[in-house]
């Protein structure tokens, strides 16, 4: 069973939200809060799998409250659910360690489909909202590109194709089929590149892949 807690504003989001996964049998909704303040505490005590996370609310806002989440034992995954503004803000939850992002108005077997996604560990990259992030920061990052470029070349050709698979949201499956190999070979091909990048997280690969201009 995947225990799930909401956390937005709108309490007609929340209803909505509410609807999707209640009819569903692996997944549990166990709280809900309007703002981060409410949100640390329904968490705190009922310590779900994973948190549907608004960004803009009142009080506290996602982003403060993904911060002081992430930095306690055991986080729960975080899951940002987004009507969607290519800003800073997005990408700042992604830096900050959130499982993905999807719009609102995603729908809803693909939004149950996130759920359980993020609860066995993978991330979501919504691929329409991913694409205008990397759009929208592609510009505002452009700086950064010749480092990125640097740190990207100590990737093999296989290494790279995955990384660049990674930065356009698809899971361990997907590219698997994409480049002809095993789930086994493209998990091996994400170790290694978590470990010539020095990261552990597939959100900061895909930021990467963004800088260098590969996408």
């Amino acid at each position: 069973m995947i225990k799930v807690v909401i956390v937005d504003d709108d309490p007609m989001v929340r209803t909505g939200l509410r609807l999707i996964l209640g009819g569903e049998a692996d997944l549990e909704l166990v709280g809900e809060a309007g703002d981060g303040r409410q949100a640390m505490a329904v968490i705190r005590d009922l310590g779900p799998d994973v948190v549907l996370m608004d960004l803009r609310m009142p009080h506290q806002d996602g982003l403060t409250t993904i911060e002081v989440l992430l930095d306690r034992p055991a986080p729960p995954r975080i899951l940002v659910l987004t009507t969607f503004d290519a800003d800073d803000m997005v990408l700042r939850a992604l830096q900050l360690g959130a499982a993905g992002f999807l719009l609102k108005d995603t729908p809803p077997p693909k939004m149950i489909d996130a759920v359980r996604t993020v609860a066995r560990g993978e991330p979501v990259l919504s691929p329409s909202v991913a694409q205008q992030v990397i759009a929208a920061a592609t510009g505002r990052y452009a700086a950064q590109r010749p480092a990125a470029q640097r740190e990207l070349a100590r990737l093999t050709e296989r290494e790279r194709e995955v990384a660049i698979e990674l930065a356009r949201g698809s899971s361990n499956a997907e590219i698997a089929t994409s480049l002809s190999v095993s789930v086994a070979t493209v998990k091996a091909n994400i170790t290694r590149i978590f470990a010539k990048l020095g990261t552990d997280n597939r959100v900061h690969v895909a930021m990467k892949v963004r800088d260098a201009g590969l996408l």
